[in-house]
């Protein structure tokens, strides 16, 4: 039984310490939309998605209303359109194209499946999704991309590795007018999940069914004024107990919403993702909560154990909240959308190196981060292979979404606006790796994936 203290905590955390359900996403199916005919095929897809998702934002805002509970974004993701499109002859762009035309249908905020699985070789469809990245994501407002270049099981495709680099290039410059905006909706990945309902790296994968409904909830805010009231002298054993008793309380909340949704669209519940995922709020941040811990700044020596508690005390609390457990699940932290982690860029305790640093024990990876315009390809895609060879060798998901800003350099602010937020750019390392990324091939998947 829910009792009165409990009421009034929730109400408390939604009114004063940013608590939401961040979005409600709507996987759907486009494999039965495939068809040798470009234009017959984004007739199918916009005809399909405009009809399974019809209902998407009204039921969403339906149960804002009536549990008080506020849903900040309502989306949806669809299979990897390198698949679906592939057999069809045309530009890929025009499927883009289609897919941003239903999200605007819908009132839906994003739109992912933008996207390819590269991570042992291209296909021929795969091959042209990549090559019509940044003209797609240019010339649309709401779709989403993702490529996948590594697995624990492949290794890492080191060709695609070099192809994103110049890909990210590419969508910067077609975007120069918008501080390179386009390159904010591209994740570059190892160890994709098939069930994420975050944007930008969302899609609806091969193992999923027809259409499903998946939430992603947050809180930082929450965890951060909890950790405020624990006090200094309390060990770690005690705040990691915090922590996992206030994540419970928030998934619980996410499964109540997650099940509500399922049942008014008569569409299968898939997964509650646990991910403590920030805003540009002041107040709603996970640098906030390290810092709570007792590190002076995000980014001090100590920041990694500190992220390492945090992370998995928030999946033993959450997992105990919902029936069913996925996505990405931790916590984020991706710079521009963390006030508190933008301040400590701004003011030198967190650099690019210790923010890989952390990406060994976090959810996702080196996320919304803004590089001098300048940067080369070959050292975007050295980055990536960085953050792909730490998601390969521990067996987890990790991610790059780099934005090299056209005409800017270290030190210059840069902002994106709404959840994407804003910052400083961050400088990088100036000496090479380009010897290292022309080599190609695959760099070998390691022994511990040999599990059979």
């Amino acid at each position: 039984m829910i009792n009165p203290y409990e009421i009034f905590e929730t109400i408390n955390m939604i009114s004063h310490e940013n608590l939401d359900i961040r979005t409600i996403t709507l996987g759907i199916s486009l494999r039965d939309c495939a068809h040798p005919d470009m234009d017959t095929l984004c007739t199918l897809i916009y005809d399909k998605i405009t009809t399974v998702g019809g209902n998407l934002v009204r039921t969403g805002e339906a149960i804002e209303r009536e549990y008080g509970i506020p849903i900040i974004n309502k989306r949806i993701s669809v299979t990897p359109i390198a698949m679906v499109a592939e057999s069809s002859e045309g530009d890929f762009v025009k499927v883009a194209r289609a897919l941003d035309r239903a999200a605007k249908e819908l009132g839906i905020n994003f739109i992912g499946g933008y996207s390819a699985l590269v991570h042992k070789g291209y296909t021929t469809g795969d091959t042209r999704l990549i090559e019509s990245i940044p003209e797609a994501l240019a010339t649309t407002e709401r779709v989403c991309a993702s490529v996948n270049v590594a697995t624990t099981k492949a290794g890492i495709n080191m060709d695609a590795v070099a192809h994103m680099g110049r890909v990210i290039k590419k969508a910067a410059a077609l975007s120069a007018d918008r501080d390179s905006i386009a390159c904010t909706k591209l994740v570059v990945f190892a160890n994709a999940p098939e069930d994420n309902p975050f944007m930008a790296g969302a899609f609806h994968g091969i193992g999923e069914p027809e259409s499903v409904i998946n939430v992603g909830v947050s809180g930082p805010g929450v965890v951060y004024n909890a950790l405020k009231k624990l006090g200094p002298d309390a060990d770690f054993s005690e705040v990691a107990e915090l922590i996992k008793k206030t994540a419970f309380k928030i998934t619980r909340m996410g499964q109540l919403v997650a099940t509500e949704a399922s049942k008014r669209l008569g569409i299968p519940f898939g997964v509650v993702d646990l991910s403590l995922a920030p805003t540009p709020v002041v107040g709603d941040s996970v640098a906030l909560i390290l810092e709570a811990m007792g590190l002076e700044r995000c980014g001090a020596h100590g920041t990694t154990a500190a992220l390492a508690l945090l992370n998995d005390a928030v999946k033993k609390g959450g997992v105990m909240a919902s029936s069913h457990v996925g996505g990405l699940s931790g916590a984020f932290i991706p710079v521009s959308e963390d006030s508190g982690m933008v301040d400590a860029v701004r003011a030198g305790a967190l650099s690019l190196e210790k923010l890989e640093a952390m990406t060994c024990v976090c959810s996702v990876g080196l996320d919304m981060i803004a590089v001098p315009g300048d940067t080369p390809d070959y050292t975007l895609s050295a980055i990536i292979a960085d953050e792909a060879a730490i998601g390969v060798v521990n067996n987890k998901t990790t991610a790059v979404r780099i934005i090299p800003v056209c005409g800017k350099k270290a030190g210059d602010a840069v902002e994106f606006g709404g959840l994407l937020g804003g910052g400083v750019i961050m400088p990088v390392n100036k000496f090479s790796g380009q010897v290292f990324i022309e080599r190609g091939g695959r760099i070998p998947a390691p022994i511990h994936s040999l599990r059979n």
